[in-house]
């Protein structure tokens, strides 16, 4: 194994080893060279027992002077059996010692077989058997939610980020630049579960996305109040547990944190007006929005909740309605860091993973990246779905290899089956992905750079959406390549 090619912590993890077994190589000599020593005076001693008292004076000289010669040719081949283990290898030495010529081997050791030296014994049954390596990044930590991470983006001195993984007792540097680390701190899951927060929790917003939230934050034992522009939607969670606020001001002013999980930016600040948010924002209160927006959107929310006192974090979720039902979805975080971990259980009852990703926009921002990414791949499957049948190519045969490429993922192979079925249901809004793919582009023309591609797939969801697919699922944009 080249070390060179490895990453900084195998590298370590190998140094780790080849220093262990050069210590235990190291005792294992020190005792090889005592023993021979010892088993040298002990037949020294018996040879002289064995003497008779009544010999010659003259064959007694003699024998203790061969005995002497015999004793100091002994020790000289101890110490040259001892420099030749330090300098050559076990299978050296035994090519060394053999008077034989490589090569051929003995006629009467056809099955000649190497003792495992002692070394390896003692590595493989003392130190080495109960020797435990320290969990990697990746490795679930015990009393910790196994399928949850965290993770801390700050900025540092030098133009490269810090992300730091939450995990309780788990701390393990990565730098592979010099100027990104990987970090432990506090996590509240316990065997797998989630330890609620006794914070009280509101929620407004009850579509695709908030009612799965909902949902799991009900099951993870949070106490939530709920609000719905459409009040019928909060019936069901009401009767899992939830509590019914009336207004949104009610639900903050009761609660102290409040999420928020609306379509757009128009709805997001509508949510803060008359009888809304700001009405019920007071010191100490804390407002969560999950919105995706712009970055100036969430800005101004921002600037309006810290003026009253309260505190504030930008929150977007990626995921769909299926991913937000089943817990998985991953959330990007920025703004009060001290409301992030605050936020802990939650975003462990809603989410796999979550990013902190430092001040107020960074997560608007990015938010829009990835779904920009996501509604472009999505108009690129529908173009070669509609290219294969307009060629005379079979659109399960291009699935089936696509599945069996570099691109294949769930995300791919749900979207193709929508298509192929013609079922549109929506997990995620065909106009919502437009709209995101809108934001993105003007992102992109704040800062003067060219989004070509995002301009080109923002053309065909528009064309969808003039076909009336803006309540259809986001693959309904194969709709506006055969129409």
């Amino acid at each position: 194994m080249i070390k060179i090619n490895k990453g900084k912590r195998f590298q370590q993890a190998v140094d780790a080893v080849e220093e262990f077994l050069r210590k235990a190589k190291g005792k294992d000599q020190a005792s090889s060279h005592n023993s021979t020593e010892e088993k040298n005076r002990r037949n020294s001693s018996e040879e002289r027992g064995k003497q008779s008292a009544g010999e010659e004076k003259r064959k007694a000289g003699l024998s203790e002077g061969k005995l002497k010669k015999a004793t100091g040719e002994g020790k000289k081949r101890v110490s040259s059996v001892s420099s030749d283990r330090g300098s050559k290898s076990p299978l050296k030495r035994a090519q060394d010692q053999s008077p034989r010529k490589r090569g051929r081997p003995p006629k009467d050791e056809k099955d000649l077989t190497i003792p495992e030296s002692s070394t390896v014994k003692k590595v493989m049954t003392g130190t080495v058997a109960g020797f435990k390596w320290p969990p990697s990044v990746g490795e679930p930590v015990k009393d910790s939610d196994p399928h949850f991470h965290h993770f801390l983006l700050s900025q540092t001195e030098k133009p490269a980020v810090c992300y730091q993984a939450i995990t309780k007792k788990l701390k393990v540097c990565e730098e592979e630049t010099g100027s990104t680390s990987i970090q432990a701190a506090d996590s509240t899951a316990v065997n797998g579960s989630i330890t609620p927060t006794d914070k009280k929790i509101g929620f407004l917003g009850l579509g695709l996305m908030g009612s799965g939230i909902v949902s799991n934050l009900l099951k993870m034992g949070h106490t939530v109040t709920v609000w719905n522009r459409t009040a019928e939607k909060c019936d069901l969670f009401i009767q899992e547990g939830a509590r019914l606020g009336r207004t949104p001001a009610e639900v903050v002013s009761t609660c102290d944190i409040t999420f928020a999980c609306v379509s757009d930016p128009k709805a997001a600040k509508d949510v803060l007006g008359p009888s809304g948010v700001l009405q019920g924002i007071r010191p100490g209160k804390c407002y969560v929005d999950m919105s995706t927006v712009d970055a100036d959107t969430v800005t101004e929310l921002a600037q309006v909740i810290v003026s009253r006192g309260g505190r504030f974090l930008e929150a977007p979720v990626s995921g769909n309605q299926q991913l937000s039902n089943d817990g998985m979805l991953v959330i990007l975080a920025a703004g009060d860091r001290g409301l992030y971990e605050d936020c802990s259980s939650c975003f462990q009852a809603m989410g796999k993973t979550s990013f902190f990703l430092g001040e107020v926009g960074n997560a608007a921002k990015m938010m829009l990246i990835v779904n920009m990414v996501q509604g472009s791949f999505m108009a690129t499957i529908a173009e070669g779905l509609t290219l294969a049948q307009v060629t005379g190519q079979s659109q399960q045969t291009l699935l089936d290899i696509l599945n069996q490429g570099q691109l294949a993922s769930i995300f791919l192979d749900q979207k193709c089956q929508n298509i192929l079925q013609g079922n549109f249901k929506p997990d995620f809004y065909l106009k919502y992905i437009q709209k995101d793919l809108r934001l993105a582009i003007a992102l992109g023309d704040s800062v003067n750079h060219p989004t070509p591609m995002a301009a080109a797939a923002n053309e065909v969801y528009k064309r969808a959406k003039a076909l009336d697919q803006s309540d259809n699922d986001m693959s309904a944009v194969y709709r506006a390549y055969i129409h």
